[in-house]
Formats: C-alpha cells, structure tokens, sequence
C-alpha cells in the first residue's frame, strides 16, 4: 500500500511510557524525523494516558509501524494509525488545538 503520509498517531500510550522509549521502539522501523508525546515528559498534570504522533523520513516506514498495533508496550496495548499532516498539524508547536464542534 502507498502511504502518502510519514506520520503516524499512536494511542493508549502508558502514562508512564517516555519519550525516549517511543523513540527506540519505532526507532528499529525507519528513521525518525520528529516525535512528539502528549502530555510532554515534564507535564506536571496527572495523566491516564498518552498519546504519541511520529514523523518517519519514509513514508513506507508508515505501513510497517502499524504492525505494532496491539503490541503491548509497558501496560498497555498500543493503537497505530496513519496520521494526515497538517490536518490539524499537531507536529507543529502551535497553541491548544480548538475545539471539535458539531460531533
């Protein structure tokens, strides 16, 4: 399958899941450009959960890392799905995104 996207989001992250563990768990599936993970590591709110976009220099590493869904990682069981850029662009360090209306 052709991905036209190099992002992917990743959900049901574990509160106590690192940035740096997401970086070396999808690090062995093509090169990573970027990765974000909200809440940050520093957050002082209480989290339940997490949730993980990550930017591949390929867009083929994009089909490969959806294989992880349902892999447990730390205590939970991971959800990956491609991510449309820009549509909103959570990569970029914009402000709070606005809210969904009309759902």
């Amino acid at each position: 399958m052709n991905y036209t996207t190099k992002v992917v989001q990743v959900t049901n992250v574990s509160p106590s899941t690192t940035s740096e563990q997401m970086r070396t768990l999808f690090g062995f599936l093509g090169t990573i450009e970027e990765l974000k993970l909200f809440p940050p590591d520093d957050s002082p709110m209480p989290v339940t959960s997490r949730v993980c976009f990550v930017k591949f220099q390929e867009p083929e590493s994009v089909g490969v890392s959806q294989h992880l869904t349902n892999t447990v990682f730390v205590d939970r069981a991971l959800i990956v799905v491609p991510f449309a850029e820009g549509l909103p662009s959570l990569m970029a360090e914009s402000g709070p995104l606005p809210a969904n209306r009309g759902l």
